[in-house]
């Protein structure tokens, strides 16, 4: 996987301490983002999965893939967000400039959506930004209670006490 950059125990993408990992490829280029050196696919450090999951482990915490879109790299972040929710059993996050509708239609992003707790979808809009938001940038970005969206086949919506 390429991999842009890992923080470990922040507190800004997703409820509690959390280990975020930055994924490297956009296609989405929102004007204003925020980290538009994740745009190219090329960018960051070849990680394997067993590198991410030793630093995931010793972290002991929940998990927020961000980017870049991490779902840029569906197979592999499928396998990867598998291998946290089964053998650590930790809360995965997930930020990405795509829709819920548009992820939907697509099997491989729906494959990595059975290991998502809550996904930040929607590309950002400079136009509706919002710096009062909590863990999103602007008006128009959900955040999405994958489980129950999946069990009911409609979109719910992630509170805080998910």
């Amino acid at each position: 996987m390429r991999v842009l950059h890992i923080v470990e125990g922040t507190s800004v993408d997703g409820p509690g301490l959390r280990t975020s990992i930055y994924m490297a490829g956009c296609k989405h280029h929102c004007p204003g983002c925020h980290n538009p050196e994740s745009w190219a696919s090329d960018g960051g450090q070849e990680r394997t999965l067993d590198e991410l999951m030793q630093v995931i482990a010793y972290n002991e915490a929940p998990v927020t893939f961000s980017g870049g879109d991490p779902l840029a790299q569906p197979r592999e972040l499928e396998r990867l967000t598998a291998r946290i929710k089964h053998e650590l059993g930790y809360n995965i996050w997930c930020y990405t400039g795509y829709t819920w509708e548009q992820i939907s239609k697509r099997a491989e992003l729906m494959a990595v959506m059975r290991n998502i707790d809550a996904l930040v979808d929607s590309p950002f809009v400079l136009a509706e930004r919002n710096t009062k938001l909590r863990f999103r940038g602007s008006n128009n970005q959900r955040i999405i209670n994958v489980p129950a969206t999946l069990k009911s086949g409609n979109i719910t919506l992630w509170h805080d006490d998910d």
